[in-house]
């Protein structure tokens, strides 16, 4: 009895193993690439709107007065001397505190919407985003595909938005 019970997790183990192997192995679609490719492009345009948002707080803070200002600023930034030097207000420190933390923060934020599209099945699904990273990671040919593809929904957006 024993070995009947090896014998089936034995060749019952191989089994799913194969079947694993399989799975991991699929053939990457041309929907699945245009899913990825969407979650890109997506990712690509919640960046921009997100350096639009410093740019407009850097440019248009009613303390700060400028990127100039900024620039100035941040050079100094960290060196009491320096501060001193440009005289520094306390406004002008809590404005630049709360842009350099919302700047700090930026790539958290990124991170966090590309994994909840990517968690989103009806935007892509985790099984797909796998499937497509680990098949361009392996296929030079598949990753210019995807590039293409991208670069084309990337001018389809950005045509829109002109017109």
């Amino acid at each position: 009895m024993k070995k009947t019970w090896m014998f089936l997790l034995l060749f019952g183990g191989m089994s799913l193993a194969g079947f694993a192997q399989e799975t991991a192995g699929e053939a990457v679609t041309d929907e699945d690439l245009k899913k990825f490719a969407t979650v890109e492009v997506m990712t690509s345009e919640f960046v921009d709107k997100k350096t639009e948002e410093l740019k407009d707080m850097i440019l248009n803070n009613e303390v700060i007065d400028g990127g100039a200002r900024y620039n100035e600023i941040k050079a100094a930034w960290g060196d009491a001397d320096k501060e001193a030097a440009i005289n520094l207000t306390d406004a002008e420190r809590a404005a630049y505190t709360e842009i350099k933390e919302f700047q700090d923060s930026l790539q958290k934020i990124v991170v966090e919407y590309k994994t909840e599209l990517i968690k989103d099945d009806a935007v892509l699904g985790v099984s797909i985003y796998n499937k497509v990273n680990g098949a361009i990671k392996e296929d030079p040919a598949l990753k210019e595909k995807l590039d293409q593809l991208v670069a084309q929904m990337k001018e389809k957006v950005d045509g829109a938005v002109e017109k």
